[in-house]
């Protein structure tokens, strides 16, 4: 649950967020990714720094420059977490959908 929970702490940011947009169209340098951002290069790499604890993205460093890629795998975990999470939801709904029709028919 703890990655999740960081997962989750890292999408609830929207520089974050957008972060990833940018990274999802393939990798990029820290000062690319950070061109679009009113804040400083420090405020950009500690979004990024979140976003690696999170799993969510990857640095390699290319001489001085550190590359940034985006890492799907843990979307993937909170995307089958919410998957499950819906079908319980969506199981109690109908059940009680199915109560409260049968109360109205009495």
């Amino acid at each position: 649950m703890q990655a999740l929970d960081t997962a989750f702490n890292a999408l609830s940011d929207p520089t974050r967020r957008a972060i990833l947009d940018r990274l999802m169209r393939g990798e990029a340098r820290v000062t690319e990714i950070a061109e679009p951002f009113d804040m400083s290069l420090n405020a950009v790499s500690k979004h990024i720094r979140v976003l690696e604890e999170a799993g969510l993205v990857t640095r390699r460093r290319e001489g001085k420059e550190h590359r940034i890629a985006f890492s799907p795998e843990p979307l993937d975990a909170l995307a089958r977490w919410i998957t499950e999470k819906r079908a319980l939801w969506n199981g109690r709904l109908d059940r009680l959908e199915a109560l409260l029709s049968e109360e109205a028919k009495q």
